[in-house]
């Protein structure tokens, strides 16, 4: 049988919350900050970030190629 660590009412509230705004468990979620050192507030971050984007797409909001070519620019090795 496996042991779990106890966990803050807050901490536990907002795993549920990633876990109900992404396609990952709580167990996902928790094994991600663990094994590489994610916190939640960046993996909320990230969550968000990635629904912005998708958002964005849906409204037919993408990069121009200038942008994108600034972006690469800024980048590459010279």
């Amino acid at each position: 049988m496996k042991e779990h660590a106890a966990l803050s009412e807050d901490i536990s509230r907002r795993i549920d919350a990633l876990a109900a705004r992404s396609s990952l468990t709580r167990e996902q979620i928790i094994e991600d900050a663990l094994a590489h050192g994610r916190s939640l507030a960046w993996q909320e971050k990230w969550i968000a970030g990635v629904q912005d984007g998708i958002e964005d797409a849906d409204r037919g909001r993408f990069a121009s190629d200038e942008e994108i070519a600034a972006v690469l620019n800024k980048y590459s090795q010279a």
